[in-house]
Formats: C-alpha cells, sequence, structure tokens
C-alpha cells in the first residue's frame, strides 16, 4: 500500500515525524510531500499568484512553497509515479473540531485527496493549553495512531468523503477509547482580536481563540475529546444543504 504523508504545520513539525512512525506501521512505501514552512488556517487554498516550488529532502521525501492543497496536488501530479492508495494529513499541532475544520489546512489536504478520489484521513492532537509551542505531547498520537487507523484503511469511503481524527490531550494511558461522532459547531464570538502596536507606532493584530460552547445534544467531536475519547468524523465535500432546495426553488420560481 503506498501512503502519502503531508500536513499543514511544515515539512519540519514535530507531528509529521510522528505521522511517519504511525504509517511506517502500517506500510513500507511512504511518501512524504508537505508545505516548506508552517500553513496553518490556509484551508483549501491554492497559490495562484506566484509559483510554487519543490525541494527534494531525500528518497520519496519533498516540501513544497506552498500550500498543503498545493503539496498534494504536487505530489499527484508532478512528484509521484503512480497515484497513492491513501493520504494521511497531520499529525497536526492542535485540534481540529467543530467548525473549525473549514479553516484547517490538515483537513482541506485530506479533502483534496478526496476529491482526487483518494481515501484520505486527517489526525489532529488536541493540547491542553495555549502558548506550548513544539512542546505540544503527541503521546496519544504516537500509542493509538496505528490502532485507529488499521480497521480504517482498508474500508470502502462513500464517495466525497473523508475522515477527520482528533486524539485528546491526554497521557496515552488514560485515553478512554474512540467514539464516532458528527461535526460540532463552536460559538463563534470565542473568537478574539489581539491588538498590539510595533516599535515604530503601527498597529497589528493576532487572531486569537478562547473557550468551547458544547452542543445540548453533547454528541459531537468536540465533547467526545472533551471526554477524553479519539474522536472520528465522516466529512464529506458535498456542502448543499438539501431542505433548502424546496423552499428556495420556490421562493425563486416566478424567475424560473
Amino acid at each position: 500500500m503506498r501512503i502519502l504523508l503531508t500536513n499543514d504545520d511544515g515539512y519540519h513539525a514535530p507531528g509529521l515525524a510522528v505521522l511517519e512512525a504511525i504509517a511506517a506501521q502500517l506500510s513500507d512505501d511512504i511518501w512524504v510531500c508537505a508545505p516548506a514552512e508552517e500553513q496553518s488556517g490556509a484551508g483549501h487554498s491554492l497559490t495562484l499568484s506566484r509559483p510554487v516550488r519543490v525541494r527534494e529532502h531525500g528518497p520519496r521525501r519533498f516540501s513544497v512553497s506552498g500550500t498543503p492543497t498545493d503539496s498534494v496536488m504536487m505530489a499527484m501530479g508532478v512528484i509521484m509515479d503512480g497515484p497513492p492508495d491513501l493520504i494521511l494529513s497531520g499529525v497536526n499541532r492542535g485540534a481540529n473540531l467543530g467548525d473549525d475544520v473549514t479553516y484547517s489546512g490538515t483537513v482541506s489536504a485530506a479533502m483534496e485527496g478526496t476529491l482526487a478520489g483518494i481515501r484520505s484521513i486527517s489526525l489532529s492532537q488536541v493540547y491542553s493549553r495555549e502558548g506550548m509551542a513544539d512542546d505540544v505531547p503527541f503521546g496519544a498520537a504516537e500509542a493509538w495512531g496505528a490502532k485507529v487507523l488499521k480497521p480504517l484503511i482498508d474500508m470502502d469511503f462513500a464517495p466525497r468523503t473523508l475522515v477527520n481524527i482528533n486524539f485528546p490531550a491526554l497521557p496515552a494511558d488514560a485515553v478512554k477509547g474512540v467514539r464516532v461522532v458528527r461535526q460540532g459547531f463552536h460559538d463563534y464570538g470565542r473568537g478574539s482580536i489581539v491588538r498590539g502596536v510595533d516599535p515604530r507606532g503601527y498597529p497589528y493584530y493576532w487572531f486569537g481563540l478562547h473557550g468551547i460552547e458544547h452542543s445540548p445534544a453533547h454528541d459531537t467531536d468536540l465533547e467526545a475529546v472533551g471526554d477524553g475519547y479519539i474522536s472520528v468524523t465522516p466529512l464529506q465535500v458535498d456542502l448543499t444543504h438539501p431542505q433548502s432546495l424546496g423552499p428556495l426553488a420556490q421562493r425563486l420560481a416566478d424567475l424560473a
């Protein structure tokens, strides 16, 4: 089985090394193609206003001067001599839960693989507090990653779907197990814009995040991780809301 690894934290990110160790338990045909620099929050963006360059770091190891989506496209379209059987994206430093998946380069890299018809899975390691930089512990992902993936890698995913996995911010032996759950939604007001002033007196801004607003049903990826479980969530590329098709058509019937 040929596996393509990528991420959004960049080629040198600790989480990518963790993902390589996980993938090595599944196959010996592993390719790496990841952004040369961190691309967190890049979403499903493509680089269109400048050229994309590829650097080879060793056999089957490459970085790309672009986004996670660029990396997947370059791997499949230019670098590899045949398509992968599986794409793994991660292990992200931090959660990709709820509606944050729409911002996530990690999830979007897997989404790009899904669009190409490749079985694709994103993996993220939640951490317990802000400001940990590269000290985020990946123990839960390291211990549980291959165990969670093995039942999935030969599964027939529904067309245009991917799987998003999040490991809780716990030691490996404290993880309670795995829950298959739906995507949750954050309280939009949890975000903040932090203002600063540079030495020349000009303002600059950082985007920050705060606590999680749980859903009433307590049955989402947010709660699963908060309860100490690994969340496994099937996502779909089709963003259509079927229940709105009829009402919208009625409203616009005179223009049809």
